[in-house]
């Protein structure tokens, strides 16, 4: 792996395609590298994930509201929608977008975190749903998933969105455009060129994470994946983008991230280098930001140390920079402590996790968020008295280099009315690869069982779960049947103006 320096260059200097981003990550997307079995095996492990959390989601506004659109695009071969019968097809577009939105509604699919955050799973439904409308095998579907995972994870260690209030998906779309040129085997310019038009169009504020969190947030990645394709059909049929995207003298490294004089090192795959990065990401073992994911272990573990949760007095839980000022009490956002927040704002309340995770010892992906459930006045008392701070230990280990070192977690004091105070501490969640239950295969078809018992048969989940362990074996016409069938109606119920 090399470093690819990254700057804002005038228009006169006429900077080769050759030497831009853009095409490095292209490049590298479509070098036909060796796949290790590990990274094989994890990506096999993601579709499960995937699958079973939009599957808890199905009944759920937003989702709904996704899959309605998309069944008023209906194409004879087309892809699959979760939940739906495999005999019907949808525009992959519109697949894209409501897979998408089932995926990320529940926020409880995989994470990568470094200079800024991501969900990497979330660019396997565009990919999926073009290699069912394009009639793709398994083996293909899978070298274009982590290409994508390659080059997102790439962009995240290398480039700090949040910073300036841009939203993550600024580096998801180019990833997802990336896999799906793998998949459809363009070239680099064809590739190059789609890129950057999603560039051009997923940089968002990160209003979409802040304040009264709205159902935006789960369809944020789902629009992403919608522009990619049909950036990718632009692409295919020879039309250009705006260029260089990422360095050019109005570009958004320019105008929306460190500036005209601004430098960044984006870390570039060798060719022939496996493309392994996916084995750096994790997946959560309960429904809520991953920055929470240890604490909700932690709090577990410290109830046992209280009798009486209405004898504690204070909490302060000490975390890492991002931690504290994104889902803690440096985020400055009141929702985040208000009983009447929207699931999405409780899902980035540390506060609000930490209390309930402590006084219930269990976390549920539903019920820890019922309207009745934050209303509790005990659980209102015990948030309010809730603060996080910076502590620069944890910071350090938020932004360590080295993977086997990076840690997401705190450490917390409960003081008691009485005077005592009981302290905890956890570097990492228990299903964190190098935590202490770290998930493996069987993990995830648990999780995927749990999460759909109540829609699916045992029949259909067995069925799925034996397509997605033998994706590397799946015919055009087994990948087709690469969906979740939960008997949903394909006739729209909701009218929009399609």
């Amino acid at each position: 792996m090399k470093n690819f320096l990254l700057k804002v260059y005038p228009s006169q200097f006429k900077l080769k395609k050759q030497d831009q981003l853009a095409w490095k990550l292209a490049e590298m997307a479509l070098d036909p590298a060796p796949l290790s079995q590990r990274a094989k095996e994890m990506l096999i492990n993601r579709i499960i994930d995937n699958a079973g959390v939009a599957i808890a989601s199905l009944q759920r506004s937003s989702v709904r509201n996704a899959r309605e659109q998309a069944l008023e695009h209906p194409f004879s071969k087309g892809g699959r929608v979760f939940g739906l019968s495999n005999k019907y097809g949808f525009s992959p577009e519109w697949v894209a977008w409501a897979n998408g939105v089932a995926v990320r509604e529940l926020d409880f699919h995989d994470t990568y975190l470094a200079e800024d955050y991501s969900h990497p799973a979330d660019n396997i439904p565009p990919i999926l749903a073009l290699a069912q409308h394009t009639e793709k095998t398994g083996e293909e579907l899978l070298k274009a998933c982590l290409s994508a995972y390659e080059v997102h994870i790439s962009l995240v260690k290398g480039i700090c969105l949040h910073k300036h209030k841009i939203d993550h998906i600024a580096h998801l779309g180019p990833a997802q455009t990336a896999g799906l040129g793998v998949l459809l085997g363009m070239s680099v310019e064809q590739t190059y060129q789609a890129l950057q038009q999603v560039v051009h169009v997923c940089f968002t504020t990160r209003q979409s994470r802040k304040a009264e969190i709205s159902s935006w947030k789960a369809y944020a990645p789902a629009f992403s994946g919608k522009m990619a394709i049909e950036a990718i059909d632009r692409a295919f049929r020879g039309e250009k983008s705006p260029s260089p995207i990422y360095e050019g003298e109005d570009s958004v490294m320019a105008c929306l991230l460190d500036g005209p004089s601004a430098e960044y090192q984006i870390p570039i795959l060798e060719k022939g280098e496996e493309k392994n990065s996916i084995l750096e990401t994790y997946t959560k073992a309960h429904s809520a930001e991953y920055q929470a994911q240890a604490f909700i272990d932690l709090a577990f573990e410290m109830r046992e140390q209280i009798k009486e949760i209405a004898d504690i007095q204070k909490i302060n839980i000490y975390t890492s920079h991002h931690t504290h000022y994104v889902i803690g009490t440096g985020s400055g956002d009141p929702q985040k402590m208000s009983p009447k927040a929207s699931r999405e704002t409780l899902d980035h309340s540390l506060m609000y996790i930490f209390a309930v995770a402590l006084e219930d010892a269990s976390w549920h992906h539903e019920k820890s968020y019922t309207k009745h459930r934050s209303n509790r006045p005990e659980t209102i008392r015990l948030w309010h008295k809730i603060s996080t701070f910076e502590e620069e230990k944890w910071t350090k280990l938020y932004k360590h280099l080295d993977p086997n070192q990076r840690a997401f977690g705190g450490r917390v004091e409960i003081k008691m009315k009485n005077g005592k105070v009981i302290q905890g501490e956890k570097k990492r969640a228990h299903a964190h690869p190098f935590g202490l239950n770290p998930f493996v295969r069987q993990d995830y078809i648990n999780k995927f069982l749990n999460l759909t018992e109540n829609f699916i048969s045992h029949q259909e989940a067995r069925r799925f779960l034996d397509l997605a362990q033998n994706l590397e074996e799946l015919s055009k016409r087994d990948l087709k049947e690469l969906n979740v069938q939960a008997g949903l109606s394909h006739v729209s119920r909701k009218k929009g103006i399609f």
